[in-house]
């Protein structure tokens, strides 16, 4: 057990020697320090955002589960908002928010692998600043992942939104776009709906927005559905409970078209020496927002 001191907090650090990642050896020691050390260019897109953390206290060969409620022996400083739950049945959910490095420091030692975020900050919980498409390819093949990256890129310049990749560490890429927070999840789901719509109507061989796998028929799926309410989704420089500890890494747009890039391509052990050569494509965002009304309105008039 240790002792450490982080902004004025003390964490009390155990087990660091469990092993969480067997086919790597990558220990619970090396998850807390991977996290400290990506501390300063995470939270910028944690900060005040209702979090699901996906937790592993023995590791990822071992059940693990998700947690949206903060545990009442979690210290009185690491944050926490309470809203409403999703689907309009009346009680509310206690929220964790990861506002600061010793708070994410204390969550890496309760064995949180992953960290999946709102769309929207607690201020404004039902006003989303971000609009985002799960590409969620039908196999192995990035090839159509880039495609279809490229094609909802470029949708979305036509309609004054700026994208952003962002391999998930998983199966595919995320595009994401700032908004300014001015529409409501309805406007902003039903604007990605009709865009993903007009992708694959573009695309039909290659795009498909059929939620069911059995209707895809080896088509790229144009997942719009985190658009919502109390929907998250991964966070940038969140490790993914896959063999290998996969991040979740934000791209410049011309790093698509590298032939060895794969949404695993970096993880754990690789992600400090990118960071150390390339600054994050993504710490610009914030001034690129804009309204999703103003985007409808280009849409509506293509």
């Amino acid at each position: 057990m240790t002792r450490i001191r982080i902004g004025g907090h003390e964490i009390e650090l155990k087990n660091r020697d469990k092993v969480l990642f067997p086919d790597a050896g990558i220990t619970k020691g090396d998850v807390i320090e991977y996290y400290r050390d990506v501390a300063e260019l995470m939270l910028p897109h944690l900060r005040a955002r209702p979090l699901t953390l996906q937790r592993f206290p023995d590791g990822i060969g071992k059940d693990g589960f998700y947690q949206q409620e903060r545990s009442d022996y979690f210290p009185g400083w690491l944050g926490g908002v309470r809203l409403e739950r999703a689907g309009g049945k009346g009680d509310s959910v206690h929220h964790i928010v990861c506002n600061d490095e010793a708070s994410l420091v204390y969550l890496a030692n309760q064995g949180t692998i992953a960290l999946h975020g709102w769309l929207a900050v607690a201020e404004r919980p039902h006003h989303p600043d971000r609009i985002v498409f799960d590409l969620d390819p039908p196999g192995d093949d990035f090839d159509p992942v880039r495609d279809a990256a490229r094609q909802v890129a470029d949708l979305m310049r036509e309609i004054g939104l700026t994208p952003y990749p962002m391999t998930t560490g998983s199966r595919g890429v995320h595009v994401v776009a700032p908004l300014d927070g001015g529409s409501g999840f309805d406007a902003v789901r039903a604007l990605a709906r009709d865009m993903a719509e007009r992708l694959a109507e573009a695309h039909p061989r290659a795009l498909t927005t059929a939620q069911r796998k059995d209707q895809r028929r080896g088509r790229l799926y144009l997942d719009v559905m985190r658009n919502a309410y109390g929907q998250t989704a991964v966070q940038p420089y969140s490790l993914r409970a896959r063999p290998g500890a996969p991040v979740a890494t934000p791209l410049a747009w011309e790093e698509l078209g590298r032939r060895e890039l794969g949404p695993r391509s970096y993880d754990l052990g690789n992600l400090r020496r990118r960071l150390a050569q390339k600054e994050d494509p993504w710490a610009d965002m914030g001034r690129h927002r804009v309204s999703a009304a103003r985007a409808r309105e280009r849409l509506d008039a293509r």
